[in-house]
């Protein structure tokens, strides 16, 4: 893979002028399109309102109908960080509004797989002793549920979709929709995760139930208490932080850092080793997100769900253990998994260049029969940034069909090139839905060849050559004085950085003092600028220098500036993100 690293352009900084902020920073800032400071505001007051929703009136009336006639309702959520947020925020917010038989269920994604299916409908109804439900309220899926709405409008259960995903061609028959990605709908921000969807609603249902005159104090539950989990499902679910969402997300942060978050919450932080004061948006993406996901990967995500309801703290822990082992255990089944990937790609490229009309596939897929379901995601994710290509990882389901995780790179909207391959090959997909950079898929064993062949054509018609170029957008150069704890502090602190909204990435050419190997795998340097007498300590991840030439005396680098924590000291360090001899 071709590697280019190009600068953003320049903005004037005059535009943040008065803001207070570090002149770096303010570079950063308008380098993504910040025009005023008040883009930067992460006051509540500056979210959108909830009744710009499409449906959300409908939505808030049925719920406040449930909760004043107390029926029983039943929250279908999915087996990601983002469902298991989502269906904990419901169910944690319809008990502070005033529910009294409330409980939730998701589907295990080895049985029943994706959303709410007529089987999950059926278990549903014949769960004890709680009896059918009365409403079922869908968190981060449902929006392509036709025939699972379809089962429970038979059976006499009402339906709300919360959903944030694109919509298909039909929209399930439920009795109400909220979804800012569905047609017709005119919210301004259409990055919502399905956290901030049903957070949103219940953000309705209180004024609603506050206009009814429900609650004795006039002003009802104070919702934005669950604005944590609202922060770690729309990071970890990794969509783009405009500005609404980098307000949800800066406000969680607050609250984990002030130690006023969910026992759930706090154990992931301290199982993470991290520290809850200076937690940033990255941690709950890259420490926090993946420990809940373990738990739908490997196991049950209603694991994971226990942990962000309990409100004891030495259960929060026992359960946050459980899920940090699962990680580790999914790291394991992840590096298996990867190094056989990298044969069949070693393979693959070895063929290519014995045969001179032969090359790899602009769209990728890879598949063995023993590879887990659970974590094809992720090495789909690993592949595409090693390759900068989509990629798609397929595993074998237990009905001997195949379950694929795609994702894509820039210029590829995934979802749209799964649609056009259904749509030019009718049958071969049995289901598929996702967003632009994600999908997930199903299709038979036998149709595997084929697909592939038809996914690499139209992925073909899309990607050149040069679209297969990975490009590192840096923020330019750092001079000598600011590379210290300073500028360290202030960047961490800033933000909340993420998808759309990038941390800040820099480059320049470095001097090497000192090189070494650590934790077997990863690559520790101690630099300095060139020309420059300032050293400072470098690490590259899952990098090492066995093809350097041993006289290399420089290196160049795409690093993020961040601030190093060890026995008790802090000190400035750069993460290596790209490094290169010169």
């Amino acid at each position: 893979m071709s590697v280019t690293i190009n600068r953003r352009p320049a903005g004037h900084t005059a535009v943040l002028a008065g803001a207070g902020l570090h002149p770096t920073l303010a570079r950063i800032y308008v380098q993504r399109g910040i025009e005023s400071a008040q883009q930067l505001a992460q006051g509540l007051a500056c979210l959108l309102p909830p009744d710009q929703l499409k449906g959300v009136a409908s939505a808030a009336a049925l719920l406040a109908e449930a909760v004043s006639s107390q029926q029983r309702i039943l929250v279908i959520g999915d087996f990601d960080c983002d469902g298991a947020t989502s269906s904990a925020l419901a169910v944690r917010a319809l008990h502070m509004l005033g529910a009294t038989q409330v409980d939730y269920l998701v589907p295990n994604r080895f049985e029943y797989g994706y959303g709410l299916t007529p089987e999950i409908v059926a278990v549903a109804a014949e769960r004890e002793p709680d009896g059918i439900p009365d409403l079922i309220v869908t968190v981060d899926n449902g929006i392509s549920s036709i025939e699972g709405v379809a089962a429970a409008n038979e059976r006499g259960i009402r339906v709300l979709v919360t959903d944030h995903h694109l919509q298909g061609d039909a929209l399930p028959a439920a009795a109400a929709i909220v979804n800012p990605n569905q047609q017709g709908d005119d919210f301004p921000s259409k990055h919502l995760a399905g956290v901030g969807v049903i957070f949103y609603v219940m953000l309705a249902v209180r004024a609603l139930l506050r206009k009814q005159g429900v609650f004795a104090d006039g002003h009802g539950p104070h919702l934005a208490g669950l604005l944590d989990l609202v922060a770690l499902g729309t990071v970890a679910d990794v969509v783009p932080l405009d500005h609404n969402n980098r307000i949800l997300v800066g406000q969680g942060l607050a609250r984990i850092r002030a130690g006023k978050c969910t026992a759930g919450v706090s154990a992931l932080v301290a199982v993470a080793k991290r520290n809850p004061s200076t937690l940033a948006a990255t941690d709950l993406g890259f420490a926090l997100g993946p420990r809940l996901n373990a738990a739908g990967r490997l196991d049950d995500m209603s694991l994971g769900i226990e942990l962000l309801l309990t409100d004891d703290p030495v259960r929060a822990t026992e359960l946050a253990q459980r899920l940090d082992d699962l990680n580790h255990e999914r790291r394991q089944i992840e590096n298996e998994m990867k190094a056989e990937a990298m044969l069949i790609l070693d393979e693959m490229e070895l063929e290519a260049s014995e045969d001179k009309n032969e090359e790899l596939p602009t769209g990728l897929c890879l598949f063995e029969p023993h590879w887990h379901q659970g974590v094809i995601g992720i090495l789909a994710s690993r592949i595409k940034d090693r390759l900068h290509r989509p990629v798609i990882i397929f595993a074998q389901a237990d009905d001997g069909s195949l379950k694929g995780s795609a994702r894509s790179v820039p210029g590829l909207h995934i979802r749209d090139a799964l649609d056009a391959v259904a749509a030019h090959h009718p049958g071969l997909l049995s289901k598929f839905g996702g967003h632009a950079m994600a999908a997930g898929l199903s299709l038979a064993a036998e149709d595997f060849d084929r697909f592939r062949e038809a996914f690499d054509e139209e992925v073909r018609r899309h990607l050149t050559a040069e679209d297969l170029r990975r490009e590192i957008l840096s923020d330019g150069a750092l001079g000598d004085n600011e590379l210290n704890l300073e500028l360290a502090e202030a960047l961490r602190a800033a933000g909340p950085w993420g998808q759309g909204f990038p941390e800040p990435l820099f480059d320049g050419v470095f001097e090497l003092v000192n090189r070494r190997i650590v934790g077997e795998k990863h690559l520790k340097l101690v630099v300095r600028p060139a020309g420059s007498q300032q050293v400072i300590d470098a690490i590259a991840f899952n990098t090492t220098d066995d093809d350097w030439p041993v006289d290399v005396k420089q290196v160049e680098l795409a690093y993020r500036l961040d601030v190093n924590e060890f026995n008790g000291k802090r000190s400035a360090q750069l993460m290596v993100e790209y490094i290169e001899p010169v």
